[in-house]
């Protein structure tokens, strides 16, 4: 059995819950303690079932509870070297955690399969993750996206499901009123995957044999839900692909946690 819900998701914080039968991992902390344990129990999880914490990269709205929530949990946090530099510096990680660089081979934790790949972000060292289950069903996390590099399709394409950033509605960031240069970053191949990127590769998924698509990391100020969904099934459409028949697609909230998905 495999099982994912996200605990928040979007520009403000994020976290995800990856599991099975016997336990499970996090993908992130950017939002406190508290909240990930009470997003944890609104979905029947235990926060003693958590192994591990994964850090897709140093940003706040990725690690904003991590120091907290290593404490109370005291299970082993997995990063890129460059991002367990960065933690150890500015002092997110308690004395006495396990920090593990993560290695290229991936990892098994209970009985998920922990492997990383990269994104192109404007951080340290960006990340993705993908977990295969004890039932052979595969589940990524991919959210701070530039672009989508050949790296994150062939790492992506042969999942069952698939979190994937959808971050902001180019028009509304164009007419908003960030100053340019970040409008520039945001919308650069180091900075995030735009409503209309990530519809684009969705039907590549699909036929992949994505069943689950979960949109995540939308902007607050740049985007809204029904507009990213508008977008994806519009392009999921348009490729002949029928909804709830070719494939399931949700929103990630952005303060509470996402339905929980079975494969």
């Amino acid at each position: 059995m495999a099982c994912f819900c996200t605990l928040a998701s979007g520009s403000s914080g994020n976290s995800t819950y990856l599991g099975s039968g016997v336990g499970g991992v996090l993908i992130d902390a950017g939002v406190s303690c508290k909240g990930i344990v009470s997003g944890l129990k609104s979905r029947g999880i235990e926060p003693e079932k958590i192994q591990a914490v994964f850090i897709s990269h140093e940003h706040t709205d990725h690690i904003k509870g991590l120091k907290v929530l290593l404490k109370k949990l005291m299970v082993p946090v997995y990063a890129t070297d460059e991002v367990l530099d960065f933690l150890a510096d500015r002092d997110y990680l308690p004395g006495g955690v396990r920090a593990v660089p993560m290695p290229v081979q991936g990892v098994c934790i209970g009985d998920l399969y922990i492997g990383a790949f990269e994104t192109s972000h404007d951080s340290a060292h960006s990340v993705g993750y993908v977990a295969v289950s004890g039932n052979g069903k595969k589940m990524a996390v991919s959210t701070d996206l530039g672009v989508v590099t050949p790296m994150v399709r062939q790492a992506v394409r042969s999942c069952d499901l698939v979190l994937l950033e959808s971050n902001y509605d180019r028009n509304m960031l164009m007419a908003g009123a960030y100053p340019y240069p970040l409008k520039r970053r945001i919308d650069g191949e180091q900075g995030h995957l735009s409503n209309e990127a990530c519809a684009g590769f969705l039907p590549e998924l699909v036929e992949a044999g994505a069943r689950q698509i979960v949109l995540g990391h939308l902007s607050q100020e740049n985007n809204l839900p029904g507009l990213a969904m508008e977008t994806a099934v519009a392009s999921l459409q348009n490729a002949g692909m029928c909804r709830g028949q070719d494939y399931e697609i949700s929103v990630a909230p952005r303060y509470e946690a996402g339905e929980m998905i079975v494969l």
